[in-house]
């Protein structure tokens, strides 16, 4: 049952990059290269290939997950927190959430070479570092893009629906407080997940 859990748990973040990757690299050459009428035919080209590459390659990226190099695993996490950066117009909090699935995975690569309990809270802490590292450069991304805009007082007023005027205090307030939060949610969470994913794996 377990062993089932974390195979499904990997094909949901294995899957997905192939056909995300196909619909962005087509559709930015069909609107670069093409007229505007075969964009949507070139955007669906592009997902069905990524599509048939998870049909040929998956079954054995499956087989041998946990001797992956771990360059691969932090391209994934890359591409990851690059498109919900973007999907979510540079807004990095749901960035924090790819602490869950970062950990998931470094647990389940612990369990699989039955590390023991220290060299895994270790594993667990490096990795929490290094994902609350990628999550400060979205911040910082963040904060950058909010600053040098005139209206984010006003958006933010809007947005979250206030009954008062935003200033820039609370702005600033909002990104070195809000961010430094975030980060620390951020680096609990993946070393939390990490451990408990490796424990939960490691015992039948």
């Amino acid at each position: 049952m377990k062993t089932k859990l974390e195979r499904f748990a990997l094909v949901l973040l294995l899957a997905p990059p192939a056909p995300l990757a196909g619909l962005m690299s087509f559709w930015f050459f069909s609107y670069t290269f093409l007229p505007e009428k075969w964009i949507p035919l070139g955007a669906l080209t592009g997902i069905a290939l990524g599509i048939l590459a998870d049909v040929l390659f998956l079954k054995g990226l499956l087989a041998r997950v946990h001797r992956l190099s771990l360059i691969i695993w932090i391209a994934l996490l890359l591409f990851y927190d690059i498109g919900l950066f973007g999907f979510f117009m540079g807004v990095p909090v749901f960035n924090a959430a790819l602490a869950l699935p970062a950990g998931f995975v470094v647990g389940g690569r612990l369990a699989w070479q039955k590390a023991d309990s220290m060299d895994a809270g270790r594993a667990a802490r490096r990795t929490a570092w290094f994902t609350t590292a990628v999550l400060f450069l979205a911040c910082i991304a963040s904060a950058f893009f909010a600053l040098a805009s005139s209206s984010t007082p006003a958006d933010l007023k809007g947005m979250l629906g206030l009954p008062f005027a935003v200033t820039w205090g609370m702005v600033w307030t909002l990104i070195l407080i809000g961010g430094a939060g975030l980060l620390a949610v951020n680096w609990v969470l993946t070393a939390l997940f990490a451990h408990f994913t490796y424990r939960f794996l490691s015992h039948p």
